[in-house]
């Protein structure tokens, strides 16, 4: 592929989103100049659509599979049954200092919009949503951020407080929250008690302003956040105002602090207060430095595995480091109780490449449900471990770290996804544990492009005795068709509108990644299957319907998820091919999908997948493919492509995730265990090795 169409396919997607209805303010690419090095770091990488569906991908602009409008039942923040506090970064307004350490205007903003991706699939730049890049020094915009926080269950902000000996920076906000009554949220402090360096530019001995500690600064400190910690929505744990203190280990002496504190907490009124630091760099009990608790700071001080070796490089100079995001989620279902105060810390996502352009920390295959399984976990630990109701608290880091790809704001690529799964998570920790996941009813999502072909599917529904409900997409001219079509169907059913992009893959993978938020657990795949190629297109699809929608079959593929938790995907009998046969033109796109989704790539011998792009699916077993986050760009324009498309790669991939992590995938026509081995020889297809 041409450098001259590279760069055409990445200007044509920046101007797609200047021009979009809710769009964000974004930054052009850098000239001509800017794309001939991205066509540089990618040469190594090949020619052919997996590439330029990467560079495509390189600002990160578009909305991607998993995008959230806000969650319009959201409720109060009242009555969860743990708290959650969400540290909070100051750094989005110009402050003097910086203007003259870093350049007239710099806010945090100037970090985040000069990022480019380093390594295929990483999300760079971050830009924001609804907020847009806001100016912190503006009343509404903590407001705003305030109700958002409120409305999905986050009970308040832990604001970074960076003091110098009396200096004091980025406080702006901070005056405006404590002096604005109308902000109806809790709030803390943490001291961010650190030098302040040019780590941002390597030089992390460059000392822009430092620290001065003395038992009278200690003093001075605790005096001037007093007028913070008497306000009444100043967060409390056993009616102590807490006071967090970022690195404790960087004061010369903590116990001596910690008791001077105290003391002088005493004498001016505020009375007892209740000292925790984050487990960022220190991991020392509490007691020793004369502190109550200690927060978790994922991902610091917590070693995640170190997969900087399985990325595809799109910078050969690379020197950061990529590790696993998905491994908090499992350590999440089997904490240890320390034997001290401590709260429990989760992180949406890490990737501050943003800061440290070319050696940036990231961690990969974050995901907004696997944060909500996160904090879900984290909830239901603490309140299982905790008696004190004030201490039932769960920290974010953060709910505005945008130079650190860690924010709960809602983005231009995932909406609201982030706050919509705190509120579930919240919700799913009041529930019971031992939920039955064994799934009671089916939903059906057709796709129909073609609705003169959506009577016979009726027909075959209006047969069925097994619970079930239905959700057909289309597109924008045909929506009233089909919802005439479908006015006598005996179940529920609901009919979505979307852009002829995509094939019926990319419908299915928006609404399924809503249903499995919604609860549900078992979905059959149909779509109105014309195969205009072949002279026996009808035949295929009825035997394929057949095999699937008979009412007989619903109720065997029902019963058979019921009894078989490791069943993940049943197929059309006689409709699964052998991978290594049937691979067609999308070997290199299969590779890239298990590259995104953090999953070993197929066994050529033994992998199978289902034609025809129509089975029963157990939701749980996709997860992997939806929460990559595909952007809705990289799926090619419709132009009566018969292979090699994006779709074609991906009905391939439910194949590879249908026997992973002990799935298993069986016939409509089988009972037995085991895995299927698929066919060579099928008559709908030409066998053809990639």
């Amino acid at each position: 592929m041409s450098r001259s169409l590279h760069a055409e396919r990445l200007v044509r997607a920046v101007r797609a989103l200047r021009t979009a209805e809710d769009a964000v303010p974004v930054i052009e690419p850098e000239s001509q100049q800017w794309v001939d090095e991205h066509d540089a770091q990618n040469a190594s990488l090949g020619e052919g659509a997996p590439v330029a569906r990467r560079l495509e991908n390189s600002h990160a602009m578009m909305r991607s599979i998993g995008y959230e409008t806000q969650d319009v039942l959201a409720l109060p923040m009242h009555g969860w049954a743990a708290k959650v506090m969400a540290f909070y970064l100051p750094q989005f307004h110009a402050i003097p200092e910086n203007d003259n350490w870093w350049g007239k205007g710099f806010t945090e903003w100037t970090n985040v919009t000069r990022a480019v991706p380093q390594y295929e699939g990483q999300y760079q730049p971050h830009l924001p949503g609804e907020l847009g890049f806001y100016d912190l020094r503006n009343g509404d915009v903590l407001r705003r951020q305030a109700e958002l926080a409120r409305a999905h269950g986050v009970h308040g902000f832990c604001f970074y407080f960076y003091w110098f000996a009396g200096h004091r920076l980025l406080e702006d906000p901070l005056l405006i929250f404590l002096n604005d009554k109308s902000i109806d949220l809790t709030f803390s402090l943490c001291w961010a008690n650190e030098n302040w360096t040019r780590r941002w530019d390597g030089h992390d001995h460059d000392i822009l302003i430092g620290q001065e500690h003395s038992p009278e600064d200690d003093f001075a400190f605790i005096d001037y956040v007093a007028r913070y910690m008497r306000d009444p929505r100043y967060l409390r744990v056993d009616g102590k105002p807490l006071l967090t203190v970022y690195r404790p280990s960087l004061l010369p002496n903590a116990l001596e602090t910690a008791d001077r504190w105290r003391v002088r907490c005493r004498e001016n009124g505020i009375g007892e207060i209740y000292l925790a630091f984050t487990l960022s760099f220190d991991s020392f009990e509490p007691r020793e430095i004369g502190f109550d608790g200690a927060i978790e700071f994922p991902p610091n001080n917590t070693s995640p595995p170190n997969i900087t070796q399985a990325a595809l490089l799109l910078n050969s100079n690379y020197s950061g480091a990529i590790y696993d995001w998905r491994c908090y989620v499992e350590r999440s279902k089997s904490y240890s109780d320390p034997g001290y105060d401590i709260f429990r810390g989760v992180c949406p996502s890490w990737d501050n490449e943003a800061r440290k352009p070319g050696r940036g920390t990231s961690l990969r295959h974050a995901s907004p449900r696997g944060y909500e399984d996160w904090l879900s976990n984290a909830v239901r630990e603490t309140v299982r471990r905790v008696k004190d109701e004030d201490k039932k608290l769960v920290f974010v880091n953060a709910w505005n770290e945008w130079a650190e790809g860690a924010h709960l704001e809602p983005d231009a690529r995932l909406g609201y996804a982030y706050l919509n799964s705190t509120t579930r998570a919240l919700r799913r920790a009041a529930e019971d544990d031992c939920m039955s996941r064994r799934p009671d009813r089916v939903a059906v999502v057709v796709h129909v492009f073609y609705p003169e072909l959506l009577p016979e599917i009726v027909d075959f529904l209006n047969q069925w005795e097994v619970p079930a409900r239905l959700i057909a997409t289309t597109v924008h001219d045909k929506r009233e068709t089909v919802q005439q079509l479908l006015s006598g169907l005996k179940m529920p059913f609901e009919v979505r509108e979307f852009e002829n992009r995509g094939r019926d893959i990319l419908p299915f993978l928006k609404v399924a990644n809503e249903l499995i938020s919604e609860g549900e657990q078992l979905v059959l795949k149909l779509h109105t299957k014309k195969s205009l190629h072949r002279q026996d297109g009808d035949v295929w699809r009825r035997d394929l319907l057949s095999k699937l929608a008979a009412p007989e079959r619903a109720e065997h593929a029902l019963g058979m998820f019921n009894r078989d938790p490791s069943l993940a995907v049943m197929a059309p009998a006689g409709h699964i091919l052998s991978m290594d046969t049937y691979w067609g033109s999308n070997a290199d796109s299969v590779h890239y999908l298990c590259r995104r989704m953090g999953v070993k790539g197929p066994d050529h011998e033994m992998a199978a997948f289902p034609a025809g792009s129509m089975f029963y699916v157990r939701l749980d077993s996709i997860r992997p493919l939806l929460d990559c986050h595909l952007d809705e760009c990289e799926f090619e324009p419709e132009s009566g492509q018969l292979d090699g498309t994006l779709p074609h790669a991906i009905e391939r991939v439910f194949g590879v995730l249908a026997v992973s992590n002990g799935a298993r995938m069986l016939s409509t026509d089988h009972d037995e265990s085991g895995q299927l081995v698929g066919s060579r020889e099928y008559a709908y297809a030409q066998a053809a090795k990639n």
